[in-house]
């Protein structure tokens, strides 16, 4: 046994172990990430939503950072999909969670994003460790109590902590060790081909880096601009499909593209990128899938160790950062002591499970191609269960927003500072002018804080206060830890 006292191993450092290991890291507490790889690294998975975004990235404190990286502003997505000739376009903006200035996502290289939330673990204080394997767990009984690993050099390292957090994506090796087995969708039996090319033509402003979506008889096509010279461009196919990709994949790859006249005509006479780490022409498949148990006594499965689905509006980001953060506040609240890890657990599955079941239904009727745009809006407001209109639904499912947590939208930063003032008041009240004691009686306090909640709730937001669930948790005003309901506490 080497090195213990580690408060939490994280085993991946993909987007998902960055943000739960930061968030964890910033509260004071030891961490360890170890992951497999040395950085950069191909990944897929592209195109972000706003929720990560302007969200995640953040609470993080990576954005000056991301925007400086000068990623393709995505306003939104095109579609040459179901029962409609013509292709149609929705823009984020239509949900007021993300209008103004973050009603936009980015279309991002992942070797580039994921380097930029690994290096920010590294300056929060999270001890990164590259080419680093996870080999198996260690146990105390029936709790996971660290793992067992291998640095570059071979060597093999046992390294306990209170908790694991597997953030390792789809290859994981240790997902089983919650128990069950991973359940593959009977529904999304899809695979995705894919390929680079250089350049293709763009849309026009303002939505030259929208994402493209054209469906085609053999499936979909995904179309990102990730800048003016690089193009990601995959064929996801339908079972009835799947052996189209035998033989030769290149060769698969652009007869199928021959297929589909929209996309076709936008890459017509560009070659496709054939060197470098955007050279191959690369398969996924069985990658929709769901967990039996996302938890286990000191142990956590975070991101697409957990689950996945298919990528059509490009949720696989927004569910492995969100589920970072959701876990982090589980790991947080326990390690202060507030809060038992049965309930902490319980919490984080309940609301991860939730998100993964809004995209997961709301996919299952968008497949249906006899539908036209605003049958696939209906949809998203019934998923939700939201109280705007049907495009407003559809903009704020697709954008990560349906959950309704202030921490995935800066809309709010303002509010929340201000709700943080108050408790500041509440906690120091020494250092407030004479004149400003108003401010400490419990009834002032109290009508700014309904203020607040009055203010979040008119710009379409919630203020956090209510549980998913009977008896569930809510998120404390930094968004880190969970804590009671008022209502329960009383």
């Amino acid at each position: 046994m080497d090195e213990p006292g580690f408060d939490v191993v994280v085993v991946g450092g993909g987007p998902c172990g960055s943000t739960v290991s930061t968030l964890i890291a910033r509260e004071g507490h030891r961490v360890l990430l170890l992951e497999r790889e040395r950085f950069p690294r191909y990944q897929i998975g592209e195109s972000l939503l706003p929720a990560t975004v302007h969200g995640i990235c953040r609470l993080l404190g990576v954005s000056e950072k991301v925007e400086a990286a000068g990623f393709t502003v995505k306003r939104g997505g095109t579609f040459r999909w179901g029962a409609s000739p013509e292709p149609w376009t929705f823009a984020f903006a239509a949900s007021p969670r993300f209008a103004g200035p973050h009603s936009t996502a980015l279309q991002v290289e992942r070797m580039r994003f994921d380097q930029i939330l690994l290096d920010n673990a590294r300056a929060t204080g999270v001890d990164v460790r590259e080419e680093a394997t996870v080999t198996s767990l260690l146990r105390e009984g029936d709790r996971v109590s660290g793992v067992t690993w291998h640095d570059s050099e071979g060597v093999k390292h046992q390294t306990a902590a209170r908790f694991v957090v597997d953030a390792s994506g789809n290859g994981s090796r240790i997902h089983t060790e919650t128990g069950g087995t991973r359940r593959y969708s009977e529904f999304f039996r899809n695979l995705a081909l894919f390929g680079y090319f250089r350049g293709g033509k763009r849309l026009p402003p303002p939505n030259r880096g929208n994402i493209i979506a054209a469906a085609f008889p053999s499936g979909w096509f995904w179309y990102i601009p990730l800048n003016d010279e690089l193009t990601s461009v995959g064929a996801v196919l339908l079972p009835e499909a799947l052996e189209r990709v035998r033989g030769d994949r290149a060769e698969a790859l652009q007869t199928l593209i021959g297929e589909c006249p929209f996309i076709a005509d936008l890459l017509d006479g560009v070659p496709r990128v054939t060197t470098g780490p955007y050279g191959q022409v690369r398969v996924r498949k069985d990658y929709s899938y769901i967990q039996d148990a996302f938890t286990a006594p000191g142990l956590v499965l975070a991101g697409d160790a957990a689950c996945f689905i298919d990528p059509v509006f490009s949720s696989g980001v927004h569910l492995a950062t969100y589920s970072g953060l959701l876990a982090a506040r589980s790991i947080n609240t326990v390690l202060t002591g507030a809060l038992t890890e049965t309930a902490c657990m319980e919490e984080y599955e309940a609301r991860y499970r939730q998100e993964y079941a809004r995209f997961h239904d709301f996919l299952v009727a968008f497949y249906d191609m006899h539908q036209d745009q605003h049958s696939y809006f209906w949809r998203a407001k019934k998923v939700t269960d939201h109280t705007g209109t049907e495009l407003e639904s559809f903009a704020e499912l697709v954008g990560g927003g349906s959950s309704g947590e202030t921490a995935l939208t800066a809309r709010t930063t303002a509010i929340q500072e201000l709700s943080q003032a108050v408790q500041t008041i509440d906690g120091d009240t020494k250092q407030v002018a004479p004149d400003r004691d108003l401010l400490h009686t419990s009834l002032a306090r109290s009508v700014t804080r309904t203020g607040i909640r009055l203010q979040l709730q008119a710009t379409g937001d919630t203020d956090d206060t209510t549980p998913i669930r009977p008896h569930g948790l809510i998120p404390t005003t930094d968004g880190t830890h969970w804590t009671t309901p008022p209502d329960q506490a009383a």
